[in-house]
């Protein structure tokens, strides 16, 4: 985004800082990332990418997610990433930077007609897919590898994907179908859309299959009893 498009004076200088804290979060705000991801490693293009993006986002909350089985504010959005894909710590919801965060949120969103939460059965088309690890294995090597390391372990120019500098088992990263989604329309990095769907899922399924950071607290996920079928732990509601 150029910065001739965002306006001067205070409200110019919070966009800014916001844009700088989603792109360099590790570095900005260390003693809240637990990680080697930033808030950009899901959200490209500075959550601009059609898959992931933040376009829009601001206006749909607050809204009720079954994950948490309560109504959500935009800020609470924001933690739960700190929280599980970054394993961190949340940020004072009132601090200034959880509102220059929030302000690069809603300057993303000025001008853009207010529209519903996406619909809940999104990630459906994956329910189809039976995942084949060994099959990833060999997608994983051939596209992957190069950039997020031979064992997941990133490297200068793309974040962890297993291990314990990745996202942890509670992000929605860790859920294949999510993972699958993602890889599909933005991997591998420098051709994306390139891989087909079942190998997009394969690899999901490889990458969620290793080990990563546990998160506390996950057993009270969807405390109403809803979790999606490809959550990747049990939560006390569906025993």
């Amino acid at each position: 985004m150029a910065d001739s498009v965002i306006p001067g004076g205070p409200y110019g200088d919070a966009v800014r800082r916001g844009r700088a804290l989603v792109t360099a979060t590790r570095d900005s705000l260390p003693t809240h990332v637990g990680n080697k991801l930033r808030c950009t490693s899901c959200h490209l293009d500075a959550g601009r990418r059609e898959s992931g993006t933040w376009i829009g986002v601001f206006a749909r909350y607050p809204q009720y997610r079954a994950r948490s089985g309560t109504v959500e504010t935009i800020e609470y959005r924001v933690n739960d990433c700190f929280r599980r894909s970054m394993n961190g710590s949340a940020l004072d919801p009132a601090s200034a930077d959880m509102r220059d965060i929030v302000t690069y949120l809603a300057f993303l969103s000025h001008g853009i007609d207010v529209a519903p939460p996406l619909p809940g059965n999104r990630l459906q088309q994956w329910a189809a897919f039976t995942a084949d690890t060994a099959a990833g294995a060999r997608v994983y090597s051939a596209s992957c590898a190069k950039c997020h390391g031979a064992a997941g372990e990133g490297t200068a120019v793309a974040p962890p994907v297993w291990g314990s500098e990745s996202y942890n088992i509670g992000a929605g990263m860790s859920r294949v179908r999510a993972a699958a989604e993602f890889i599909r329309h933005n991997m591998p990095f420098d051709a994306p859309g390139t891989l087909s769907d079942s190998q997009a899922f394969n690899v999901a399924a490889y990458v969620n299959a290793h080990p990563r950071p546990d998160f506390r607290g996950k057993e009270n996920d969807w405390p109403h009893g809803d979790p999606p079928p490809d959550v990747a732990y049990s939560t006390r509601s569906h025993h």
